[in-house]
């Protein structure tokens, strides 16, 4: 298990330091976990497969797929909280902010807008 929660933070791109704040343990306990010198208690696998939409098998006993599909909502929600949890001056914030205020007519230029732009992907395939 080991090598699995080490590959779920390296997936992530945390720190050990990162990884133990997202799952609310010390970066101790996940070095501990990483060198095999501890096992993950039950809660603390269910917080890891939780947060980082891991398949709770495949952590367990590396059977079966890495990650469990998550729904359209569920990722934009996720992406959101990634966004507002990041630095004020994040662009993706910023751009999420301004999003937040479009007016229905502002919406629907943009998905004219978007729609050319396939357009003309299309013709140049």
């Amino acid at each position: 298990m080991n090598d699995r929660l080490k590959e779920i933070r390296k997936l992530n791109k945390l720190t050990q330091e990162e990884f133990a704040k997202e799952i609310g343990i010390t970066q101790s306990t996940v070095t501990a976990y990483e060198c095999g010198n501890r096992v993950p208690s039950d809660s603390v696998i269910l917080n890891i497969c939780r947060n980082f939409h891991i398949n709770e098998t495949w952590l367990r006993t590396g059977e079966g797929e890495m990650l469990t599909p998550i729904s359209r909502d569920a990722e934009i929600a996720a992406f959101l909280g990634d966004v507002m949890r990041g630095e004020k001056e994040d662009f993706r914030r910023r751009l999420v902010s301004v999003l937040a205020r479009l007016e229905p007519a502002e919406w629907e230029l943009l998905a004219n807008m978007a729609q050319r732009l396939a357009e003309e992907y299309k013709k140049e395939d």
